[in-house]
């Protein structure tokens, strides 16, 4: 992911966790709020309570890759914060995929059908 795509700054982080509207799923907890920038940034989180340092690490590079390929469906303008629970510790690929996406979906954050852009067709 491009890092101004990311939110890397502490003060980023506790801003979001401090005025963000929250979803929680039993696997994940998003946490978005609105960013004055033409771009959505994206951080990701586990604590030590979720596992070992190899779990945390393997479940944000998850969390990332799902957000990385969903990017051009997401509305512009967002600072979302993935955090990942305990009951995702050991889940697949598909499982967090199917969370992200509910979670996408109920906090409105997908661009609607008439935003995406559409490839034209070339004769």
């Amino acid at each position: 992911m491009q890092r101004r795509l990311r939110l890397r700054r502490t003060v980023d982080f506790d801003q979001l966790r401090r005025g963000g509207q929250r979803w929680h799923h039993p696997m994940i907890l998003l946490i978005a709020g609105e960013n004055d920038l033409e771009h959505s940034r994206f951080g990701f989180a586990a604590s030590r309570g979720f596992g070992n340092a190899t779990a945390r690490n393997r479940m944000k590079r998850i969390l990332r890759e799902i957000v990385r390929s969903r990017l051009s469906l997401i509305e512009d303008g967002w600072d979302c914060l993935f955090v990942a629970r305990r009951a995702a510790n050991g889940a697949n690929f598909a499982e967090v995929e199917v969370a992200v996406n509910q979670l996408m979906k109920r906090s409105n954050l997908l661009k609607s059908r008439s935003d995406m852009r559409v490839p034209e067709v070339v004769k």
